[in-house]
């Protein structure tokens, strides 16, 4: 069975060239000075589809065989997995179905759709999306894709860290520490295995939604933890995975610790990338940006990297947030 590894990151920056976009590492004097340090951005808001999570579905699904293709393949997502599966299946020539919740962004549902992709609704808190994509797949004959617990996925996001390394190498520094959202933790456990290999003294800090924090709970009890029943959803609608993943979760181990961010923080962090770094980015692409500001990590005298994730914002949240009407709930 095949094992994500730093050779397997390698692999996939080779076969995602010159498909998914190399993003920059953005750099802004007000952020740097507002923080006292040096602080590199990814913008992963600007890959294809908007968010990072095309690396990891291209690995996999650019490698079908034709038979595969000709079934077809079946991934579940609120979102931007989704839109990502869509994009890699249209492009190499397959189908794909994609099981969403009912109260996913209405942007990324039809985002999905725009880009080819069936969409099976299904309510979240009542269902299972595993169950229902397995059950898809299995009638049609369907390839899972999943989120986050799929190796190539994982090796596919890996490129994300391997590109930061080389990045700040080439702008003339060295990166003293990484933040990066986590959820199932296909993006940071991918990441971790490239930080691991080309900087392993680097502290690697995943960032959570403050109820959303099975990463976090799982960490301190040593094996993998559901967090608590939330008071309410949370606006990062993309990282409410209810506990990391079986095979995310032992590379992610390593992390240096957990910190969590409110709706309101996140919130701050979304405007402060609109009217700051001129950028649009969703609020879970945002929590790493959401802990820098509000002073969770100290970033004083150090380069601080971190991930912003994605850019897939619902227009109405998002027009809400940066005109300062947006109230949250917790």
């Amino acid at each position: 069975m095949h094992t994500a590894s730093f050779a397997g990151v390698q692999d996939a920056a080779r076969q995602i060239a010159g498909h998914a976009v190399r993003t920059p590492l953005v750099e802004s004097p007000a952020l740097n000075a507002h923080v006292g340090g040096r602080v590199l951005l990814k913008a992963e808001n600007l890959q294809r589809a908007g968010a990072f999570k095309f690396r990891g579905a291209w690995n996999r699904i650019s490698r079908l065989t034709d038979d595969e293709k000709s079934r077809g393949v079946v991934a579940w997502s609120s979102g931007n997995h989704a839109q990502a599966v869509a994009a890699a299946a249209r492009m190499v020539g397959t189908t794909a179905v994609i099981v969403m919740p009912a109260d996913s962004p209405a942007v990324k549902v039809e985002g999905v759709r725009a880009l080819g992709g069936e969409v099976r609704m299904y309510d979240r808190y009542s269902e299972s999306r595993e169950a229902i994509g397995e059950d898809i797949a299995a009638s049609r004959g369907s390839v899972l894709v999943p989120p986050f617990d799929d190796p190539f996925v994982i090796e596919g996001q890996g490129t994300v860290g391997l590109e930061m390394v080389e990045q700040a190498r080439a702008a003339g520094t060295r990166i003293d520490q990484l933040l990066c959202g986590a959820s199932g933790g296909g993006l940071i456990a991918g990441i971790n295995l490239s930080m691991a290999a080309l900087s392993p003294h680097t502290p690697v800090i995943a960032v959570e939604p403050k109820h959303y924090n099975d990463t976090q709970l799982s960490l301190a009890a040593g094996e993998r933890m559901t967090h608590p029943p939330a008071p309410g959803a949370t606006i990062c609608d993309a990282l409410m995975t209810d506990r990391p993943g079986e095979l995310t979760f032992p590379i992610n181990r390593r992390l240096d610790r957990v910190e969590t961010v409110s709706d309101a923080e996140v919130a701050e962090a979304v405007r402060y990338a609109f009217r700051v770094l001129k950028l649009v980015v969703e609020p879970g692409g945002a929590v790493s940006l959401a802990a820098l500001l509000a002073g969770k990590v100290e970033a004083r005298d150090r380069t601080t990297a971190l991930v912003l994730s994605g850019g897939n914002v619902d227009p109405a949240l998002f027009a809400a947030i940066i005109e300062d009407r947006f109230t949250p709930i917790a």
